[in-house]
């Protein structure tokens, strides 16, 4: 993970500043996301979950909080260890609980079935580019010297602003400390999460900011852009030199300065999109849409890959052809950029809509080609059981935990390419039918 630790591992998915995939600041828009302006990106929905009004939930917090009490007290010498001062680890632990809150939301971060249209269609919503471009007037001076300081475009820092917390509107409002706790506590990701933990105490002690203001998402993303503690730790800068990182203020500066430092320090690249739409030509063999298969704009221009008025893309470095709704949908070619961003969310979703809620925040049109939409997406189980099947087939050596990643993908690719039909690496209702029929 990024100094934003890659929420992939906390959602089995993507980095962020925050979780995902694509999402309340309790999810960011990862695909994990969370919707738009008024509420939040676009991000997993939840079964109906008991709460904590119900007397089951009170009974099985009442029992986990004296659990809970017994592995703070057995966690305070461990971070005494790393260096946490007994006042600050007391301070900020005071009136610290259980919360089945945050047990709910990571238990239902599985159910997520947006498809990627629907991501971007609240990603690069009317109201949130129109609200982006207020923002980018609003803070015209800051985003500016930000951008002459790192050399990001403020506008892909702005799409992550308005990703991540709806320019912040939605910033999170859980205790840091309390969710990442139970989180910790609760052992499913437990080193992980009192990782993080330990990373809190630390920003707590440097006293970038008092425990009382320091709230976030449910997962511990924290702040307009939603970095996590140990992201924070290692990217998060003082830009306004009040002698404080703080990112939870009212004022972004710092927020999102620490953005435009992360992509910096992860290698962005001045003047270079993160990607450009383009025309696949007929015929289009559909296996050199691959990640590892990296050619110059002009190379892919001889192939007949044009943008969509139909000229060669600038030779803007090399770049590989994106399908992320497969021969259906919208092709995408991607450059290095757009790598720099996955390192704060790895869900293409995210990447994409960072991206082109950008492009539209300049000014650049909607995403132009059409959507398989009304397409039935495979659910969580389903995603499994074609796993099961595409490594029982010999296609897949990996484990089965219903992500679609780059092996999955891959695996897809060389069963359809067995198969003679298009590989585009896109997992349908097809797909599953035709490993059920193999």
């Amino acid at each position: 993970m990024r100094v934003l630790v890659t929420m992939a591992v906390i959602f089995g998915i993507a980095p962020g500043l925050a979780p995902a995939t694509p999402a309340t600041p309790d999810q960011s828009p990862r695909p994990v996301a969370r919707p738009a302006e008024g509420a939040e990106a676009p991000r997993p929905q939840a079964r109906p979950a008991l709460t904590r009004a119900d007397p089951l939930v009170r009974m099985q917090a009442s029992s986990s909080n004296l659990g809970f009490q017994r592995w703070i007290d057995g966690f305070r010498p461990r971070a005494l260890a790393q260096g946490i001062s007994p006042i600050v680890f007391d301070r900020a632990f005071r009136g610290v609980e259980y919360n089945t809150d945050v047990i709910q939301k990571d238990r239902n971060q599985s159910e997520y079935t947006k498809q990627i249209w629907d991501y971007l269609d609240s990603a690069a919503s009317p109201s949130r580019v129109r609200n982006g471009q207020e923002a980018l007037k609003k803070y015209r001076h800051q985003l500016d010297a930000i951008e002459a300081a790192y050399g990001v475009d403020k506008e892909v820092v702005a799409a992550i602003w308005g990703l991540e917390s709806a320019y912040g509107e939605h910033r999170g409002k859980i205790p840091t400390i309390e969710a990442l706790a139970t989180l910790a506590f609760d052992g499913r990701r437990g080193s992980f999460f009192e990782g993080q933990l330990i990373d809190a105490l630390k920003i707590l002690q440097s006293g970038d900011v008092a425990a009382r203001d320091m709230t976030g998402s449910w997962a511990g993303a924290m702040g307009h852009t939603q970095f996590i503690p140990s992201s924070y730790l290692a990217f998060a800068v003082d830009f306004t030199g009040d002698g404080r990182r703080d990112i939870w203020a009212d004022d972004p500066s710092d927020a999102l300065a620490s953005t435009a430092a992360y992509l910096a320090r992860h290698g962005w690249v001045k003047g270079q999109p993160w990607g450009v739409e383009v025309k696949l030509p007929r015929g289009f063999n559909h296996a050199l849409a691959d990640r590892k298969i990296l050619r110059m704009p002009s190379d892919w221009a001889a192939l007949g890959v044009t943008d969509m008025q139909g000229r060669p893309v600038r030779d803007h470095g090399a770049a590989s052809i994106l399908l992320p709704a497969g021969a259906q949908g919208a092709a995408f070619m991607i450059f290095r950029n757009f790598g720099v961003i996955e390192r704060y969310n790895v869900a293409d979703a995210y990447v994409i809509g960072v991206g082109h809620l950008s492009d539209r925040l300049k000014g650049g049109p909607p995403i132009q080609a059409s959507w398989p939409r009304g397409y039935k997406p495979l659910s969580f189980t389903e995603k499994k059981e074609m796993q099961r099947r595409l490594k029982r087939a010999g296609f897949l050596d990996d484990k089965i935990d219903g992500i679609i990643g780059p092996n999955t993908i891959n695996a897809i690719r060389a069963f359809q390419a067995a198969r003679g039909v298009t590989p585009d690496g896109y997992a349908s209702e097809e797909l599953l039918k035709l490993l059920k029929d193999s």
